[in-house]
């Protein structure tokens, strides 16, 4: 199937055109005819299946289509919410690439940078808002910005938005909202709390699955290296220097982590930059940039900060720390295995690490290869008991616990005979 069968209007297939696209991805095939019958629609997909164009082509449609029976000032028509700065970006970027030659205007809200600019783009008149929901609502309250004209709603990465801790704020702008509207729900899960979250925005839904979790984790060739806390930085390093070439996203589980490897990689002569919620929104805008030009090889980022990293040829993802969510796991590799690329990516696994690793492998339903020889092993008490099963905190707790009883014992043995204690009491 192509672009044209999909029942388009010519500005957008000539826009699709000049971007380079022919052929839909499966999400976009199914999804868009949905959409253009003006029906409420429940997608789930992961990142890199082109979820954006799904649901932006046919919302510009209706809109250009509309804009052709109305006139007057603009009035914002449809709103998109997401949970960063960087997939609102992205998601402003696409609706402005497909509606290139429709005359639909968008514009993007986000904070961490001064409102100005923002509110002059609100007034001129906007057809589409792309909006993180802390923004959105600060200026909604400011009376800036009305949702009474609202014809598409869509929540974008609602899991994320669960995760980020959102869910009070999704329930005020829903709450704004025109009753009679179209809504369109995407996440990359679908545990039980986000079908609830559904339940409440959608009506009667169509619904669009495409393999949320293991169609990434198939076409990614995994490994993990088991090394401990301590030579995590050495290994990426040795790493770095000698397998990893090209465009490298190092995750890490907390914003400091983040920096501190950015300045351990730095020590060693390795130019990287890092990217988290803590930095400014240029600042995190101009990593991201370097990254994407070739200017730097290697971003180090966190989970949140890295839903909005879109990169065709990243070569390597490397989990310097295991996400203790199993889900994120899969978003994390998905960023080197985009649409139909298959791409590669490294975890390490410190002892306290096993659990996630135990999780993240029930997910996928797959066994991730262990690499067993590479310089920073772990130390042999803290080596794998067999397979991919190393020894946790308690295990080492109980088996030191033991020692202490036992020579306990034997010291007390040793008073009633009057030999020597033991010297390991």
């Amino acid at each position: 199937m192509n672009f044209k069968e999909l029942q388009l209007i010519e500005p957008i297939l000539r826009a699709l055109n000049a971007q380079g696209y022919t052929t839909p991805t499966p999400i976009q095939e199914q999804s868009i005819p949905i959409l253009l019958k003006h029906k409420d629609l429940l997608g789930c997909a992961q990142t890199g299946t082109g979820k954006t164009a799904a649901f932006a082509i046919p919302i510009i449609q209706h809109l250009y289509l509309d804009r052709q029976r109305t006139k007057g000032h603009r009035k914002i028509r449809s709103l998109v919410v997401t949970p960063t700065r960087e997939l609102a970006i992205q998601i402003a970027d696409s609706f402005t690439a497909y509606g290139k030659f429709t005359g639909v205007r968008n514009t993007v809200i986000f904070g961490g940078v001064k409102q100005g600019g923002q509110t002059d783009a609100l007034r001129r008149g906007v057809d589409v808002l792309v909006a993180t929901p802390g923004r959105l609502l600060d200026l909604i309250n400011q009376g800036f910005i009305s949702l009474r004209d609202i014809q598409y709603f869509v929540l974008d990465e609602a899991d994320r938005m669960l995760d980020m801790g959102f869910i009070h704020d999704i329930r005020k702008i829903i709450a704004l909202l025109p009753v009679k509207r179209q809504s369109l729900f995407f996440s990359a899960t679908m545990a039980p709390e986000i079908v609830r979250l559904s339940q409440k925005i959608l009506g009667n839904p169509e619904k669009v699955v495409i393999n949320p979790e293991q169609t990434t984790a198939e076409k990614v060739k995994q490994s993990i290296y088991f090394v401990s806390k301590k030579g995590k930085p050495k290994l990426l390093i040795h790493l770095l220097n000698n397998e990893l070439n090209g465009s490298v996203l190092v995750f890490s589980r907390t914003k400091h982590g983040a920096n501190k490897i950015v300045k351990v990689l730095d020590k060693a002569g390795i130019s990287a930059d890092a990217i988290h919620g803590n930095k400014s929104q240029s600042a995190r805008q101009k990593a991201l940039n370097s990254f994407k030009s070739g200017d730097i090889n290697i971003l180090i980022a966190t989970d949140i900060a890295a839903r909005g990293i879109d990169i065709e040829e990243l070569s390597h993802v490397v989990n310097f720390d295991l996400p203790n969510i199993p889900e994120s796991y899969v978003h994390r590799i998905g960023r080197t295995g985009r649409a139909s690329a298959s791409g590669t990516a490294l975890s390490f696994c410190d002892v306290e690490e096993k659990a996630y690793l135990k999780d993240i492998e029930k997910l996928i339903e797959q066994r991730i290869p262990i690499v067993a020889n590479h310089p920073y092993i772990l130390e042999s008490r803290e080596e794998p008991v067999s397979g991919n099963q190393i020894p946790g905190k308690k295990e080492h707790q109980a088996r030191s616990t033991n020692n202490r009883n036992r020579n306990r014992n034997r010291n007390r043995r040793n008073n009633r005979t009057g030999s020597k204690p033991s010297r390991n009491n």
